[in-house]
């Protein structure tokens, strides 16, 4: 839902002598004279519930002319309740996406066992080009409506209309962002971060990232070290495989773990009546996506939004049962309406439309030059298709835009902790979303950082859903700093039991929301 916030009179500026690609600091500064940061009332009723305050920071478009045309960051407050001498100071938090609003997300404070999170200012805001941000970047709302091409191209005209489409729609970015499009970079995002900082005041930061939020954590610790405080890295972006690799990489770890899920299916087959092994689900998945292409359910769910409707099975345990119910009402009573919910609820149109992946594509198609060579993505993405054919296309095509994407491709940070306090990573075995290697890769660039497993486990940044060995530990690092001992090797520090999988026969089903904040994570994090 947007939201009108009160917008504060402050201008900020950026020392831009000295910035680099790699990390040179570049510290952005309050032009003098003008007022601080004048907080308002909100509208979202998770932050109103909380007392929050919302407001505006203007900043500038483009760091490196600091006196030229500005924008609005969205932000909100959620202050500490602890007295003042057991005050920890501001935390930030982000979501991911690219492109997640989190303006609301500061609500996830109160989910931090033993009232750890009392101590801090919980931060939350909307990235630059997102949500109640302004301006906010849509480019075409209809763009992942019903009735799409099969994403395998099988045929040569199937691959001519996905590239027309993709295409198009970079041309209508472009014509929607214009000068945006050349600042959306991760770099940028984190120069807000630090004008956050300065406009509140506040000595360094906390930091809260889930999923590519860990990338923006990962690049501030590198451009501003000093101003680290404590850092939480749930679902770690791998800092050597920014983007194009990082999407291969993601097909392999999704076509294992969709057999995961076609094995959960398999184990409940007394419920759900669709095979009693993995490879038996997996072949019926295939059979009934196939028939669709002829026949779509409903008149809408073809191939394309099959896939869609199963790939949250790869990323969250969180609505395997939805999913499995929506399966079998399809192949048993060929009842469409429940797989044509998840679709809506998965590519909701409404509350920003194609904001999300408008400012994913954003970020991802400039913070590094893509390859433009076509002949070079169908080989790579065949290859993989090979070995991992439940995604690989689907997310070809959905990065396809960055071939023709009108914004300025930069070079990526070169991503370094060594003088960096010690910050805690959480990941599960199986992220497919953020794969293992990405945390083992940041756990290595940040010597005296901490990795917390939850092992075999196939959610994808699920800390703070009440696995109490990882939030235990989130908790006792946010009070004290205290973090698990690091053990020598390529390994995590500390094995924790993964989020447990839903058991459908016990009747109790998967609590959606049983705590407000929760729900607003879940949000946040599914969208």
């Amino acid at each position: 839902m947007r939201r009108r916030l009160l917008a504060a009179a402050i201008t900020i500026a950026v020392a831009a002598a000295g910035a680099t690609a790699t990390g040179a600091r570049a510290e952005p500064r309050l032009k003098p004279g003008y007022p601080k940061l004048t907080w308002g009332t909100c509208t979202d009723p998770s932050l109103v519930s909380r007392k929050a305050e919302c407001g505006f920071v203007t900043v500038p478009l483009d760091y490196k002319d600091p006196d030229g045309e500005t924008i609005e960051l969205a932000i909100s407050r959620i202050k500490h309740t602890v007295p003042q001498n057991r005050y920890q100071g501001i935390m930030l938090v982000n979501p991911g996406g690219p492109g997640g609003k989190g303006q609301s997300l500061g609500v996830i404070g109160s989910l931090v066992p033993k009232k750890a999170g009392d101590a801090y200012d919980w931060i939350g805001f909307d990235p630059r080009g997102v949500g109640a941000s302004k301006p906010s970047l849509s480019c075409d709302s209809d763009y992942a409506g019903y009735n799409r091409p099969e994403y395998v191209p099988t045929t040569t005209e199937i691959e001519k209309t996905w590239l027309e489409r993709a295409e198009k729609y970079a041309a209508d970015c472009a014509k929607a962002g214009g000068k945006l499009l050349d600042h959306l970079k991760t770099q940028d995002t984190v120069r807000d971060m630090e004008s956050i900082r300065l406009v509140l005041g506040a000595t360094q930061i906390n930091f809260y990232g889930f999923s590519y939020g860990t990338y923006l954590g990962q690049v501030y610790a590198t451009m501003f070290p000093s101003r680290v405080r404590r850092m939480v890295l749930d679902g770690n972006v791998n800092p050597a495989r920014v983007w194009y690799d990082s999407n291969l990489d993601q097909d392999l770890a999704f076509d294992k773990n969709m057999k995961v899920y076609f094995g959960w299916l398999a184990k409940y087959d007394r419920v759900y009546h669709l095979g009693r092994t993995a490879k038996a689900v997996e072949k019926l998945y295939y059979a009934e996506r196939a028939k669709l292409a002829a026949k779509p359910a409903g008149g809408v769910i073809g191939p394309s939004e099959f896939t869609d409707v199963f790939l949250q099975a790869g990323y969250y345990i969180f609505g395997w049962e939805d999913i499995a119910q929506a399966f079998a009402a399809w192949v048993r009573k060929k009842d469409a309406a429940p797989l044509k919910k998840l679709y809506d609820k998965n590519n909701d149109q409404k509350d920003g439309g194609d904001n999300g992946y408008a400012i994913y594509l954003g970020v991802q198609c400039t913070d590094v030059q893509w390859p433009l060579s076509w002949t070079k993505w169908t080989a790579d993405n065949w290859e993989v298709h090979r070995k991992a054919p439940f995604e690989t296309w689907a997310n070809a095509w959905y990065n396809a835009p960055c071939r023709t994407w009108a914004g300025k491709p930069g070079i990526p940070t070169t991503v370094s902790g060594e003088a960096v306090p010690p910050i805690l990573l959480i990941s599960e075995t199986r992220d497919a979303a953020t794969p293992f290697s990405g945390s083992l890769e940041v756990r290595k660039r940040f010597p005296r950082s901490v990795l917390v497993e939850g092992v075999g486990g196939t959610t994808h940044a699920g800390s703070l859903f009440g696995d109490e060995c990882i939030d235990n530990t989130i908790a006792d690092y946010l009070a004290t700093g205290a973090l698990p001992k690091r053990k020598p090797g390529e390994r995590s520090d500390k094995r924790c039991p993964p989020i447990p999988q839903p058991d459908p026969a016990s009747g109790a089903g998967d609590v959606k929301g049983k705590r407000p904040a929760e729900a607003v994570l879940r949000r946040a994090l599914m969208k």
